[in-house]
Parts: structure tokens; sequence; C-alpha cells
């Protein structure tokens, strides 16, 4: 390459830098900062929210979300990702889908409002404040989320490709490569009926999303991080869009529920599968099936 080709290029280059270090006004609302849990619900009311939510006409019942905080998931959420729960954003999508009415029973919100009811039995909150027994609503099921697997590929068709060409030419694909990450993540839901104990729904859902840090590829790790233009996406963003996939599969589902049903004794009443070696489970024991002894003989 002439010395006037790599001057040219030297420029171009030192003016896309300078642009990242541009400062812009404040955004209010940027795309670039939003997952697909996006906009806001206040009742039935909606706005703002994603095209691609499945949605119900009206509530099937109440839900409260279960998120097990010991799982080794939620670690991975928590310290790797630096993610807040995901309680919070189900939150915004089944309210969003009025596919339920969402009921508080996070550690939180459950200390927030015994406060309240404590203070009211004090006597220090003001008449007609009514915080009587009586009052909460009963969750008709609980909703637990669960990251199935979630990872980052990185550079892998870049550094295929260079190695294929060789030479200047090739370590320059592989640069451009080696910025190109994939990321994935799948998700679970599932629904259990909170009277019976019976899980009445289960999906999946899952999402990848390929990003091109170019500059960051070609310029290095350092330089390329301070360009927010064409930083990789955030895992959360991937997380957020699993989550939705499966809760749309799971309203699909829910549209055409048939209650499971066992024939015979009906649900809990000892299941069609027989064990052998006793007596079946619908048998009562009365007198009248009770073993006969057999009499002794007289010598």
């Amino acid at each position: 390459m002439s010395k006037r080709k790599l001057a040219v290029l030297a420029a171009a280059t030192a003016a896309v830098l300078l642009a990242g270090c541009e400062t812009t006004s404040m955004k209010m609302g940027s795309p670039d900062a939003k997952t697909v849990a996006t906009g806001s619900a206040a009742g039935a009311a909606t706005s703002g929210e994603s095209g691609q939510l499945e949605k119900c006409a009206s509530p099937l019942g109440t839900v409260s979300l279960v998120e097990n905080q010991d799982a080794g998931w939620y670690t991975i959420l928590r310290n790797e990702y630096r993610l807040p729960p995901t309680a919070n954003l189900l939150r915004l999508l089944v309210q969003q889908s009025n596919c339920f009415v969402v009921v508080e029973r996070g550690g939180a919100g459950m200390r927030a409002m015994s406060r309240e009811r404590e203070l009211m039995q004090s006597g220090e909150m003001r008449g007609g404040s009514n915080f009587g027994r009586g009052q909460m609503v009963a969750s008709d099921y609980g909703m637990s989320p669960e990251i199935v697997f979630s990872a980052d590929d990185a550079g892998g068709v870049g550094g295929l490709l260079g190695g294929l060409i060789g030479g200047g030419r090739g370590r320059a694909v592989a640069a451009i490569g080696g910025s190109m990450q994939t990321r994935q993540a799948s998700a679970l839901l599932t629904l259990v009926d909170n009277r019976s104990g019976v899980q009445v729904a289960a999906s999946e859902g899952s999402a990848s999303k390929t990003d091109m840090n170019l500059f960051g590829g070609l310029a290095g790790g350092r330089a390329g991080a301070g360009l927010g233009g064409y930083t990789n996406t955030p895992q959360g963003k991937v997380i957020a869009a699993a989550f939705m996939d499966a809760f749309n599969q799971m309203v699909r589902s829910l549209r055409n529920y048939r209650a499971q049903s066992v024939q015979g004794q009906g649900l809990g009443g000892g299941g069609r599968l027989g064990v052998d070696g006793g007596a079946a489970p619908s048998q009562t024991y009365t007198p009248q099936n009770a073993p006969q002894k057999t009499p002794a003989r007289k010598k």
C-alpha cells in the first residue's frame, strides 16, 4: 500500500476515533438502551409495549413471581452479568399481556406491606387509612423463571477465515471477525396452580444476537470499548428477549388450555400405574374384604 493511501486511511481512522469522543445531548427513550420489555402498564392499559408480545383478551387469574435466588443460574445472573432479578422484567411483560393480574409476593414488597399494617396497629396512621385485615388478593398461580443456558461466542468465524486467507490480509480479516460476538440465551418458565400444586403450563424460549465491534477489533479492545456505537449488546437484552419468547410460547398454549385428568379416582387418587404387592389404591379396607383366617383343625 502506498504512503498516500496509508495517510488517507490513518486520517479516516483518526476522524472516527475522535467522533467517538463527541459529547451528545441526553436522549430519553433511546432505542439503543431498550430491551424487548419496553413501555409501561397501568392496570389493563399499556403504552409503548413491544409489538411481538402475545396478549390475552382478559386475565386468566392472579399470578406471583417465584424466583429461586439460591439456584446456580441466579448466581451467574447476579455475579457474572451484574443483572437485576428477572422478576421485575417478567412483571412488566405479564401485565402488558393482560393474561394475568400480578400480585406482590417478593421479600421487599411483603415487608413494605407488613410495615404499613404494623403502623396501622400502632395507632400512628390517620383515620380512614384502612389497612385492616382481609384485603390482600390471593395468588392463583406461581410463575417460576430459570435461565437454562447462556453463552458468548467470540470471533470463531473470523479466526477461521483469517487462517484460510493467510498473510496480512488474513490478519485483517481475523481482526474484523474477532470483533463479531454472538450472545445466546435460553429461558424456561413454569406455571403452578397454588391451590393444588399442579403444574399447569411450562415453556421454553430462546434468543441470540450477533454484534460487530469493528473498531474494537481493529484498534484493540481498549480503543473499541470507548466507542458506544459499535460496542456489544449487553447480555441482559438477549436474556430479556429469551424470556419474552418463553412467555409468548406459554400464552399460545394457555389459549388452548385443557385441564389434564386421570381416569378413575382423579388427581391424587392413586394413579393408573399400579404397583404389585399391595392392595389397589382405590380399595377401601372393610371387615367384609379383610383376609379370612383358616380355622384350626381339631385334634
